[in-house]
């Protein structure tokens, strides 16, 4: 079987009221699918992305050898089996990947909203897909899954749409977003606010796209810090030094700098500085109690089966932050979960990259 995939854009004139009161109207939401809907459309899932991701995540486009985000985990007779389900993927509101977000023409000037673009919360993103479903006249999903701020998205669909899912599978998250996660996106948000051609806000995104911000590059080198684990580090980078360097140059280079260096300053021409201030003060203020008098309480109204991933060595999300959330449902003497912390060392981004650690895991909960 091929993946089918296909990409749409959904525009949407009603307005779309934010948890802080704000209104977003006219929006668009682009969107992936894989597979093919059955009939009774009872084989929908849903895949949502994290911060720097996008719609895109699984297969090639015509002319590029850059898989989407996850395709080592969706496609024919892998665990998200397109033979069997029908995926979509979203990109959340905010973004730069086509849905609105803050470099988005605002109407009805159709000059970039910029800074007047309204702070979006996770649950917002979640509220923008529930009611692109409606539009596609999906009801109920058999799954939601994500990682990081995709499993962020899978969790507060379960609060907050709870007949919405069968299951949901979040893979590298936390209940809410710790200081130590927060200190981190500071240190991107400074980094940009700080550079001279990030302008205030009012850069040329053409300019951007061509030589890269500098600032940001310098922040994403801190992200890409937590995202590894000082163990994979060793593993991947030792202290090997640049070939073509001298040790007593200096300027000369380690691999890890020169990694870092290279994904840093990559980053910066196919991301958008104001979406990364946008998305990132969503995942700051993400957490799923807020509203609700407690966690336990917000955890309460999830009635879809539960599957909570951490891995070990997650820096960026420690893996008790997850076994939290386990507590607290065996508090509640829930029997509709179930949690895993998967033996690694790679460090936050394992859930992207050592698929073959969990992805039996995710068939087995999705097909059982």
């Amino acid at each position: 079987m091929n993946l089918n995939l296909q990409t749409h854009t959904q525009h949407f004139t009603n307005p779309l009221y934010l948890e802080s009161g704000r209104i977003l109207e006219p929006y668009d939401i682009v969107y992936e699918t894989y597979g093919e809907l059955n009939e009774d459309k009872s084989n929908v899932v849903v895949v949502c992305h994290a911060l720097t991701g996008s719609h895109h995540a699984a297969g090639t486009y015509e002319g590029e050898n850059k898989p989407g985000w996850w395709d080592g985990l969706i496609g024919s007779r892998k665990a998200i089996d397109t033979d069997k389900y029908f995926v979509i993927c979203s990109n959340v509101i905010g973004s730069c990947f086509g849905s609105t977000g803050p470099m988005s023409p605002s109407h009805p000037y159709q000059e970039p909203y910029r800074y007047k673009f309204p702070v979006i919360s996770i649950k917002d993103m979640v509220k923008a897909q529930r009611i692109l479903f409606d539009r596609l006249d999906i009801h109920r999903v058999h799954a939601i899954i994500g990682g990081s701020m995709g499993g962020m998205q899978a969790l507060q669909f379960g609060i907050h749409y709870p007949n919405f899912a069968n299951k949901i599978i979040a893979l590298a998250t936390t209940h809410a977003t710790q200081p130590w996660a927060i200190a981190f996106n500071k240190v991107a948000q400074e980094a940009i606010l700080k550079d001279p051609d990030f302008k205030q806000g009012y850069y040329d995104p053409d300019i951007i796209k061509e030589q890269g911000l500098a600032g940001m590059a310098i922040g994403r080198m801190a992200g890409h810090i937590s995202f590894l684990s000082p163990e994979s580090m060793r593993r991947k980078f030792g202290r090997d030094y640049k070939l073509t360097d001298g040790l007593y140059e200096l300027f000369g280079k380690f691999q890890v700098e020169s990694y870092l260096e290279y994904n840093g300053y990559n980053f910066t021409k196919w991301f958008d500085p104001l979406t990364y201030l946008y998305i990132t003060k969503a995942i700051n203020i993400y957490d799923i109690s807020r509203g609700f008098d407690s966690l336990s309480e917000a955890l309460s109204r999830i009635s879809a089966e539960l599957y909570l991933i951490s891995f070990e060595n997650d820096i960026l999300f420690k893996n008790f932050e997850m076994k939290e959330i386990a507590d607290e449902l065996e508090k509640l003497k829930k029997t509709n979960y179930d949690y895993i912390d998967i033996a690694s060392d790679y460090g936050h981004d394992a859930f992207l990259v050592e698929l073959d650690k969990f992805d039996t895991y995710i068939k087995d909960a999705l097909n059982g």
